[in-house]
């Protein structure tokens, strides 16, 4: 296995991304002179891995923490899936089709969803992403890793009768990422390092919002984007410029890993 000096993990969406949903060629530089430098890049993301594939090829990033901790894989091989019991899954779908509302199923490579509607509409053009094709029984024919629930008001109508078997993370006004109880980033980065015996590595991580909260809890250096929330500039050792203000570069520079 190789040896690395220490592992760096980065959020996407408001870290490495720009507003176009692009990454600087700046930071595209940066971070090959990270690998050179002999340090595991990682992108931890709340994202699918469908979603991740044209940011992991213009990073050139091969090793990644997708599904908010639920499905990872290094260097291109799945090492850890968190699966949802399909009767949990189901019981979802219940109450989403007792509301109108809708769910989008993720599995490791596949995605669907149960119907559209206009929160889901709004979701999707709010994150930019593709909507997944209707899929009603996808959970029956895939596992399921991570569900992310269409809802603009209805929060505790999910959250209260599963609790003690899923964890949600509202993300954006109109959807909310769910997930087996307890997965987080953090507990995917705990996975990573134990499947890849690189726990006495040092650790750092980039992130801005509220589901990089418990990475930036674990990490031996949690760094705060300058445009991150208030909650994770409060758990960071060090707060960079914005991601749009060469953010990263800065960071990855304080540390003297670039």
């Amino acid at each position: 296995m190789t040896e690395y000096k220490g592992v760096v993990f980065f959020d996407l969406d408001g870290t490495l991304l720009n507003e176009h949903k692009t990454i600087d060629t700046g930071v595209v530089a940066a971070l090959d002179q990270l690998k050179a430098n002999g340090y595991l890049r990682v992108i931890a993301s709340g994202r699918h891995e469908s979603e991740l594939r044209d940011a992991r090829q213009q990073a050139g990033i091969n090793s990644f923490i997708a599904l908010n901790g639920a499905y990872i894989e290094y260097e291109g091989e799945p090492i850890y899936k968190a699966q949802i019991p399909a009767q949990t899954v189901q019981g979802v779908v219940d109450i989403a089709n007792g509301l109108g509302e809708s769910v989008v199923f993720f599995s490791g490579h596949h995605k669907g969803m149960l119907r559209i509607t206009d929160d889901a509409n709004d979701s999707f053009n709010y994150t930019k992403t593709p909507m997944p094709p209707v899929n009603s029984d996808f959970f029956e024919k895939y596992p399921v890793y991570m569900m992310l629930i269409l809802t603009t008001a209805n929060d505790k109508r999910y959250s209260y009768p599963f609790n003690d078997r899923l964890t949600f993370y509202r993300n954006t006004p109109y959807s909310i990422d769910t997930v087996l109880k307890d997965v987080s980033k953090a507990q995917g980065i705990q996975k990573l390092l134990e499947v890849m015996h690189l726990e006495k590595a040092p650790t750092y991580a980039f992130g801005d919002g509220f589901n990089d909260l418990p990475m930036l809890g674990l990490v031996d250096h949690p760094v705060a984007m300058g445009n991150g929330i208030d909650a994770v500039k409060d758990r960071a050792e060090y707060v960079t410029d914005t991601n749009e203000r060469g953010g990263i570069i800065q960071g990855l520079k304080h540390y003297h890993l670039i």
